[in-house]
């Protein structure tokens, strides 16, 4: 039990390490990992770098995967360019294996010290975050004693050594790496594993080469629960790490095994730990290698497993709570998916306009059925923006997604009033109300400098531009004043009787609904202006 107790233990203290320098090293590498996915093309050689880098930096293959599903997901990447960076994803990996290799455990608690004193001494946000690159490394070390130290009673344990015995058996050792990677969700949690064993001389390289295949198989495990739920297009990009991973295991089993084992021997004939890590780092570099040049194939092969095609989406389209991982880009997509919501609420607005100068039911029923998307997206778009304001972001970020919350809640508004003026249009036709062509021409005029009030806030809203969101603000205080006018004309006209009542209270209506949604267009621009500031 103790046993037991100290790897567990120790496994938990790496992983936590792993994990808190990762996520320190992306919080450095900050604006730049945003920057390193923005320069995604269709080119695959990009791809497979910027999977390489980004693994490096977060410390986890499974985790890259996991954000190319959100990515290919929310529409900001297509498969021709995920397989790139799961390439990639697999190079970037073994860093993790290659360190571990290096032996530092007698220096770790020197590097925890130091980056303790760092984090207790500055006040520096910046040197906080690299404080705590350094107390992640540390504790990783730490780990691995931990579970190197509880595994050496093992060497006297009969039971073990059978264990140990059957792992000779390569088809049982896939099974194991598969198995551990599957149930910790992490290949350089298992890696690490492998290492302590080998470090403790249970494990030879021989042995140790179909566990780590059968690593990198399980691996995939992580990326094809995340796609549960997910769209055709992300089921494909889980596809695919599960089919590149199994092609390289098949083609090192029967065919590359020996000389990789050969080749790793005879780099470091008295070291078992760094023959697996190297093992590790030629296998995944050969293995992308060898199918760089048929990634278009392993594409044409997902696209035929998980078959079908995607329908437009009628919630989040931009959105995903994978990406929150990676708060830089998550905020964009955030940005991208209002801006969309704002699309939608414009054509509903439009559409409202139209049904009811038109009389057309049609109309109205496309109007009833946009505000039942644009509710839902005002739900998912706020709990999204509420997940990723518990996320470590700067003070910038922050401010964006204060603006998007503001924005979302008028638009969502602006929609209620297109609603509004759809329902009055519904009563004009039910009522059969006429209107004088004075009215009609007011409402036309009102109508017309709305939309462009809100069209205009759309814009200061997208190219965060100050000079356009005064302009809307002026907008809003121009239609205050027609508002007041028309009002007032109408008035007028239902004294004279030149309009009928029914007629009047629609006229009215609409006319407060439209000043309403110019209002909410002014809060657009007003919160821009105060998050340019």
């Amino acid at each position: 039990m103790d046993i037991a107790f100290g790897v567990v233990g120790g496994l938990g203290l790496f992983l936590y390490g792993m994990n808190l320098m990762g996520m320190s090293l992306q919080k450095v590498a900050g604006e730049r990992l945003k920057r390193l996915i923005e320069i995604l093309t269709n080119n695959r050689f990009m791809g497979v770098l910027v999977g390489t880098v980004v693994t490096m930096i977060i410390q986890s293959s499974s985790a890259t995967t996991v954000m190319v599903v959100g990515f290919v997901n929310a529409g900001l990447m297509q498969l021709s360019q995920a397989i790139g960076v799961i390439m990639g994803a697999n190079i970037g990996t073994t860093v993790t294996a290659q360190l571990i290799a290096f032996k530092l455990t007698d220096i770790a608690p020197l590097v925890i010290a130091i980056g303790v004193a760092i984090w207790l001494f500055s006040s520096k946000k910046k040197h906080k975050e690299m404080a705590e690159i350094l107390i992640g490394f540390g504790i990783l070390f730490i780990g691995m004693s931990f579970m190197s130290g509880a595994l050496k009673p093992l060497r006297t344990s009969p039971v073990f050594r059978d264990i140990m015995i059957s792992l000779k058996n390569p088809f049982v050792g896939i099974l194991v790496g598969f198995g551990i990677t599957a149930a910790v969700q992490s290949s350089s949690a298992s890696m690490a594993l492998l290492l302590a064993l080998a470090s403790e001389g249970f494990i030879t390289i021989d042995m140790a080469l179909p566990i780590l295949f059968g690593d990198n198989i399980g691996t995939c495990v992580t990326a094809l629960l995340s796609s549960i739920g997910a769209s055709t297009t992300a089921k494909r990009a889980a596809i695919m790490h599960l089919l590149f991973n199994l092609i390289g295991t098949a083609i090192f089993m029967f065919i590359l095994r020996y000389p990789i084992q050969s080749l790793v021997q005879r780099l470091s004939p008295n070291d078992i730990q760094r023959q697996i890590a190297n093992a590790h780092t030629f296998f995944n570099i050969s293995n992308v290698a060898i199918q760089f040049p048929f990634a278009g194939f392993i594409v044409m092969a997902a696209k035929r497993l998980v078959p079908g095609d995607e329908p437009e989406p009628q919630g989040l389209k931009y959105l995903d709570s994978r990406i929150i991982e990676t708060p830089s880009i998550a905020v964009g997509q955030a940005s991208k998916e209002v801006l969309r919501m704002g699309k939608i609420v414009q054509s509903s607005f439009e559409i409202s306009r139209d049904a009811f100068l038109k009389k057309d039911e049609n109309l109205i029923k496309q109007v009833f059925e946009r505000e039942k998307n644009i509710n839902r997206l005002e739900k998912d778009i706020t709990k999204y923006l509420i997940e990723l304001s518990n996320a470590p972001l700067t003070k910038g970020q922050n401010e964006t997604v204060k603006t998007l919350f503001n924005t979302i809640n008028d638009l969502e508004r602006i929609g209620d009033h297109a609603d509004n003026i759809a329902e009055l249009a519904q009563y004009s036709i039910d009522d059969n109300s006429d209107f004088s062509e004075d009215a009609i021409e007011e409402l036309e005029n009102m109508f017309e400098n709305v939309e462009h009030a809100f069209k205009a806030s759309m814009v200061a809203f997208k190219s965060a531009n100050g000079d356009i969101a005064r302009d809307v603000i002026r907008y809003e205080e121009e239609i205050d004043l027609l508002e007041k006018k028309y009002r007032s004309n109408h008035i007028e006209r239902l004294n004279i009787m030149s309009c009928e009542p029914t007629s009047g209270v629609i006229f009215l209506d609409i006319i407060s609904n439209l000043e309403r949604i110019a209002d909410h267009s002014s809060n657009i621009a007003l919160t821009i202006l105060d998050a340019l500031k």
